[in-house]
Order: C-alpha cells, then structure tokens, then sequence
C-alpha cells in the first residue's frame, strides 16, 4: 500500500487552539499529537510512500513535529514523501487544470496495487493490515472504515453510512442533512482502502477540490464493502470533544485499549530527564510526562513535557500543554492551558464542565480568570 493523508478538517470551535497549529497537531495524552495515530497506522502496515495534504499558513508546526520522519520509517531507504498544499488544487481548478495531477504522480510513482487515505481528525489505533485483508477478500474497488457512534459524538460534517447489509453501503449522508435521528450511527473514519488502478482512473475525470468529498461521491456509485473498527475513537471537533478525548485517557480501559493493543502508537523520540516528585507533590489519578517538576497538587489533569507546578499550586481536571508553568499558590480547574503559559502566583483559572477556560499559547496570566472571564 501507499498512503494519503489529508489535513483538510479545521473548525472554527476550536479556536484558539488551532490559530497558529492544524487539528492534527493539537497535543493529546501528555506527548502524542493527534497526526500520531495516523502515521503510526502507516508505519505498523510497513507504508514507506506517502503523500500529505496540508494547508497553506499551517505547517510550521506539522515540520516541527515531523521532522525527517525517521519515528515513522519515512527516512528508510526506498521511502518517499510528498507533501502538497490543498490551495494548489484551488488554483488549478481556477486554470482549468486537473486538480489531483500531482496526486495521480504520486499513486504512479509509488506503484503500489493498494492506497489508502486517513483523515486528521479521529483518535484511533487502526490495523491497516487488517482492512486491506478485508478488502481483498471482497474484492471491491474500494472500502470504508466505519465506528458505530452515539449521536453527541458527531460532528455536523461528519458522513454517516447507511448499509443495505452487513458489508456493504447504500448511501451516505452528512449528519446535519440525516433526517431520521438516533442514538447511534455507523459514523465513517475517514479511512479508505481503494485499487491504486482505479483511483488514478477516477481522479483523471475529476473536477472536485476536496479528495475526502470525491471518495464519499465515490462511495455511493463504486463497488464497495466496509470494515468495522470496534476499538477506542475520539472525534476532535470542538474544545468538548477535544477536552474528553484527553481526560478519557485517565480511564485505564480507554487507555489501553488506544495505547496498548497489538499496534504500536509512535510519537516523536524526545530525549528528557525523567519528571521530578517533590516530597510535598499530591499526585491523583494523572497522567505526567518527562521532563516536568512537580511540588504542588495535581489531581485528575494531564501535564505535557517539561511542566512546573510549583509549591502549594492546585491543577484539577486541566489539561496542560508543553513548557507551560503554574506559579506558586496558583489554582488550575477545568481548564486547558496551551504550550508556554505562564501563570502568576495566587492566580486562579477556574472554568466549570460545561465553561472550560482557554489559555492562549505563549501567555502570561497575571490577573484570575473564571468562566472565560476576568474577575
């Protein structure tokens, strides 16, 4: 197989978070971001070529993160990365040239008799190994990945499939134009097995500018069959489902379930000193990571690398991004703290479940904040 991956998902609802950062490298589980799993999927199906979509303004933090790409084996000999911008297909269209042009390159280039496409948005742990079996045993020209879902973990853009039997899908729907509710759908990852062959053949007629949107046209018309993931999925849409998708990860089944199944989750490789417990820390049902110094009360919250929470300092139910630092006698409750804060002493961030406060990144909190408001 070869790979796609698209960066085209962003939302308005997470903001500020994704003001200088795509969805995909938002932070997750203390040191992970959310393109980890989809390029650990790539590397745990031994994928060496690879083409990335990105968007123009966005990247800087997507080459941070990636690097040579030696985690993932992109660096080996034989691999082959491409990374194109989704505004290129905006200009090509406007000159009357072929949208996926350099796409169409790539699968050829690649010569690989399969190719698979991943979205940026879903948390999961997907085998691709085990969908290209599928796959091949159904012989069709191309199958989706399903998560059957409840409806409040839906996003207003996500697809949702209608199945005509077990396997196969006999249309598919955006789930603001779904008339019929219910408590669950078969919620569409964004992930896709095809035939190389057929995808170039259908991308040469195409006129379409996003390739998610063309391979869910594709889907109603094609000769199709579906795999049902049953493991752990966040869909990151909003600051809630971003929020929960951290904090779910405190449940030691969810945890595992992501974490520790047969594939391996790979992140960055980050040198650190091991995280420093003062005698006086309180540490409850949280997860740390490296690199970080704890004296004061953290509770239920998760701490990316090289933290401080100094003396006397509470952190409950918060989600703390990397570099960050919480001053002496400084509160922290339902809130997310983005990379490089700096947080006064004796000044509370206090949001409630349903009024998370935001901390922007590379901010310095000198007066409290309560609910998103200065008090």
């Amino acid at each position: 197989m070869c790979a796609i991956i698209g960066n085209e998902h962003e939302y308005a609802d997470l903001l500020p978070l994704t003001a200088e950062r795509p969805l995909s490298t938002l932070y997750f589980d203390c040191k992970y971001r959310i393109l980890d799993f989809v390029l650990s999927s790539v590397a745990n199906a031994n994928i060496r070529s690879v083409f990335m979509i990105v968007n123009e303004g966005r990247i800087k933090s997507i080459f941070d993160h990636l690097g040579g790409g030696r985690e993932w084996g992109l660096d080996s000999i034989g691999s082959y990365q491409y990374i194109s911008f989704y505004q290129d297909f905006v200009h090509k269209k406007a000159q009357g040239q072929p949208c996926f042009g350099d796409i169409i390159q790539f699968l050829k280039t690649s010569k690989s008799p399969y190719t698979v496409y991943l979205t940026n948005k879903f948390i999961c742990n997907l085998d691709l190994q085990a969908v290209l079996k599928i796959h091949q045993e159904q012989n069709n020209e191309i199958t989706a990945v399903f998560k059957r879902m409840p409806a409040d973990k839906i996003a207003p853009d996500d697809q949702i499939l209608k199945l005509k039997d077990s396997s196969q899908i006999a249309d598919v729907a955006t789930y603001r134009d779904v008339k019929i509710k219910k408590e669950t759908y078969n919620l569409s990852l964004g992930a896709f097995i095809m035939k190389t062959s057929w995808l170039i053949d259908s991308l040469e007629n195409s006129q379409s500018l996003s390739l998610e949107e063309f391979l869910f046209n594709k889907l109603k018309h094609a000769k199709n069959s579906t795999y049902e993931y049953t493991g752990y999925v966040s869909n990151v849409y909003d600051i809630p489902s971003y929020y929960q998708a951290n904090m779910d990860m405190l449940n030691i089944e969810n945890y595992n379930s992501l974490l520790f199944s047969s594939q391996k989750v790979i992140t960055r490789t980050k040198n650190e000193v091991a995280t420093y417990f003062s005698s006086e820390s309180d540490v409850k049902n949280s997860q740390v990571a490296t690199g970080c110094r704890i004296e004061g009360t953290v509770a239920n919250s998760l701490i990316s690398r090289r933290t401080l929470i100094a003396q006397k300092a509470k952190v409950e139910q918060a989600v703390i991004m990397g570099s960050s630092r919480v001053s002496e006698k400084a509160k922290v409750k339902y809130a997310i703290i983005d990379k490089n804060v700096k947080i006064d002493p004796r000044v509370e961030i206090i949001g409630s479940p349903d009024n998370l406060v935001i901390v922007k990144k590379n901010s310095h909190v000198t007066e409290s904040v309560y609910g998103g408001k200065k008090k």
